[in-house]
């Protein structure tokens, strides 16, 4: 387009005009050529349609404009507009779809009833009845779609709801305090890759490795606990040499110090561990459960002269001393009753002094209950159902148990499962309507805290007060400062950075001698922190790429390169200009779970980039992808940089790896577990990169600069995705 085009253009949108022309010549002349009806690239047809009319094919330009606003049409080395261009061309668009959805707005609505996935279930039961439970081991894993597992959650197939119904009755009894038959046992195991010479955050001082475990015990009785150190695949007990002591304690007090002792005279290693056992009378509720080393000096000294600071593989980087494997909880025995614990406390609102009271008292406790976990105002004909229960256990075994059952019908209840939101009585199907004030408030606790709303949004809500001036503000901040609120970083930021795919990432071990699971849990911890800070202090969201800081203790430290940082504890450190590292572009997470096992991947960390900070992902690939050439070809090293340039030579991957490959070599001076390196194999590695638009850049640093400092465009699709 001429400079005249674009100045015409530019005039008549400044003038609040349609430019319907104008619009239409630069779509024709830049994109018609590769979308028309023939070839349909990307399965786009422009053909046709007219740009001055948007609104009549609101979904294809809706397209246009996100390809538009991260430049990635028309492809980079093929004609584009310049900058004006691409303004004037989407303010025409996106003022015509803005003016098209307030005429008639068309929000959109879930394809299906939204069950509760495995994240908000355990947070509304922590909620509902004060009680943290790992649902983990009760409820399958969700899907993803689209980067999220709260997306597509619906249908209850037979098999899901038998687990359902398992973990209502394990919840609804832990809550009122009742227990089996039979006396019960949990186990919970360290990941095998954890060393533990040092000290661990949160451990008592002095300490060294060992486990942390929060356990809610159902009734005032005896326990079983059973230490378990780890071993080899001969079942040895791994760095058992000479004499140790392992300390167990309950809620930071110590129960028992053991003596660990290597077995004598070729023995069995299974006796080492046999008598790390003791019963405690424990009173029912939350407690604290753990067990560590006492730190060692000489302990110290030997761990400091070793060349590697992993210390959990017998055959490359063998334990120095023993580890913690294993904890378990066995019980109850001597059982005294159900105890004063948190979970009866938020649940038995009354006590009724006779039986002629307990009907009134169990409407009472279920109305209560029933109110918090559907999210709204409840009559008398919904505690009917969960009422007859509670008559029925009540009839087996008294008070406790007809509230247990009751509690139990509630939580496998579908308004309890689901978020339902039904459509109005007087409002057309598919028509747009405004949302109440308590679907309103669900939405907003789900959002904010991946869980159900509280007391007080849920009165607000149910007054219909929430949409009034101010109310919605200052609920909103009053959430973000609740500490319930860190289900952003947890849940949100978790899924959205790919933190929680660090817990199945495995590095090669003869690659990467020093990876462990101390690392994998300091790269998780550090971005949380970073996340939470920006959050929680409201900052720019732009510092998310732009920081010079980050948080750290010392094995992340040391790992990063970062002098005079020393202990378990994490703390803030900022970054000396030009510094490899500041913001998420140069924190392991992100450059871990953005790699292969072997090797660094440009394709997958540029992909990352274009999906979760531009917001323009690429297309799908095709269905048969051929390999990349091998690292050596014919005697010769081939750096990642050219074995993809060979790849991009096959027409079927040229499209999309010159969108992903430039931003992710920008980062090839982070390794596969985000070290830096200058060099791989002796050859320098050539981090030149750059983004869809054209745009050049050498580096994380001058990416992120690209992005902070660089055209209004990249700044949107993040905030929009943040």
């Amino acid at each position: 387009m001429s400079r005249v085009a674009s100045a015409v253009l530019a005039v008549c949108l400044s003038a609040g005009w349609a430019c319907a022309q104008e619009t239409q010549a630069v779509v024709k002349r830049y994109c018609v050529g590769c979308h028309s009806a023939k070839l349909k690239s990307g399965g786009l047809s422009l053909e046709g349609l007219d740009a001055g009319a948007a609104a009549g094919h609101a979904a294809v330009w809706e397209k246009v404009v996100r390809r538009l606003r991260g430049r990635t049409m028309p492809p980079a080395g093929l004609p584009r507009p310049n900058e004006s261009t691409y303004a004037a061309v989407m303010s025409s668009l996106t003022a015509q779809l803005d003016a098209a959805a307030r005429a008639k707005p068309n929000p959109g609505r879930p394809d299906t009833f939204r069950r509760l996935n495995r994240t908000e279930y355990q947070n509304a039961v922590r909620d509902l009845l004060a009680l943290d439970v790992d649902v983990t081991s009760l409820l399958p894993a969700d899907e993803a779609s689209h980067g999220f597992d709260n997306v597509t959650v619906g249908e209850l197939s037979p098999t899901l709801l038998e687990r359902y119904l398992t973990a209502a009755q394990k919840i609804s009894r832990l809550a009122v305090g009742i227990t089996g038959k039979q006396p019960g046992g949990e186990t919970v195991t360290l990941p095998p890759d954890l060393t533990q010479e040092t000290h661990f955050e949160e451990m008592p001082l002095g300490t060294r490795g060992g486990l942390r475990v929060k356990y809610t015990f159902p009734v005032d009785a005896v326990y079983e606990f059973q230490l378990r150190l780890a071993r080899d695949r001969n079942e040895h007990v791994e760095g058992l040499v000479g004499e140790h002591d392992v300390e167990l304690m309950l809620d930071g007090e110590r129960v028992k110090m053991f003596r660990v002792r290597p077995p004598r005279g070729g023995m069995d290693h299974s006796v080492v561990d046999r008598e790390l056992n003791v019963r405690l009378a424990v009173k029912a509720g939350p407690h604290v459960v753990s067990a560590a080393f006492p730190m060692k000096s000489a302990a110290l000294l030997e761990t400091e002269r070793q060349p590697y600071q992993a210390h959990f593989n017998m055959d490359r980087h063998p334990r120095i001393q023993p580890a913690v494997y294993s904890v378990s909880i066995n019980g109850p025995y001597e059982v005294k009753g159900p105890g004063d614990t948190p979970s009866r406390r938020r649940l038995m609102i009354c006590t009724p002094k006779s039986v002629g009271e307990e009907e009134a008292c169990a409407k009472r406790i279920l109305s209560t209950v029933m109110r918090r976990a559907y999210r709204r105002a409840v009559s008398e004909a919904d505690v009917r159902a969960p009422m007859r229960f509670f008559a029925e256990g009540r009839k087996e075994g008294g008070f406790d148990h007809g509230i247990e059952l009751a509690l139990r019908a509630v939580l496998v209840s579908p308004e309890f499962l689901f978020r339902v939101e039904q459509d109005p009585a007087n409002v057309a199907r598919g028509e747009a309507y405004k949302l109440s004030d308590v679907a309103l408030a669900s939405r907003l606790s789900f959002f904010l805290w991946s869980s159900i709303p509280d007391d007080e949004l849920l009165d607000v809500a149910i007054a219909g007060r929430l949409r009034q001036p101010g109310v919605l503000e200052a609920q909103v901040k009053r959430m973000l400062r609740d500490a319930k609120a860190r289900a952003m970083v947890t849940n949100f930021a978790g899924q959205w950075l790919y933190l929680r795919n660090l817990a199945s990432i495995t590095p090669d071990m003869r690659q990467f001698p020093d990876f462990d699971d101390n690392l994998r849990q300091a790269f998780r911890k550090e971005s949380e922190l970073f996340f939470e800070h920006v959050m929680r202090e409201d900052r720019s969201v732009m510092e998310l790429l732009s920081a010079n800081y980050s948080y750290v203790n010392e094995r992340l430290a040391k790992h990063y390169g970062i002098p005079n940082v020393y202990g378990s504890r994490f703390r803030r450190v900022e970054f000396p200009p030009g510094s490899a590292r500041g913001g998420l572009l140069g924190q392991g997470s992100v450059l871990t779970v953005t790699s292969y096992s072997t090797r660094t991947s440009p394709v997958i960390r540029g992909k990352w980039i274009l999906e979760n900070i531009l917001g323009v992902p690429p297309p799908p690939p095709p269905a048969v992808v051929p390999a990349l050439a091998e690292r050596r070809t014919g005697g010769k090293f081939l750096t990642m940089r050219a074995r993809l340039a060979s790849h991009r030579d096959n027409p079927a991957c040229s499209g999309c790896h010159q969108l992903m490959d430039p931003p992710g070599f920008a980062l090839e001076n982070f390794d596969a577990v985000g070290r830096w390196r200058t060099a791989e194999e002796g050859i320098a590695v050539d981090v030149d990169g750059g983004l869809p638009d054209g745009s050049k850049f050498r580096g994380r640093q001058d990416c992120a600069r690209r992005f902070c400092g660089g055209p209004k465009y990249l700044l949107q699709p993040l905030q929009r995705s943040c």
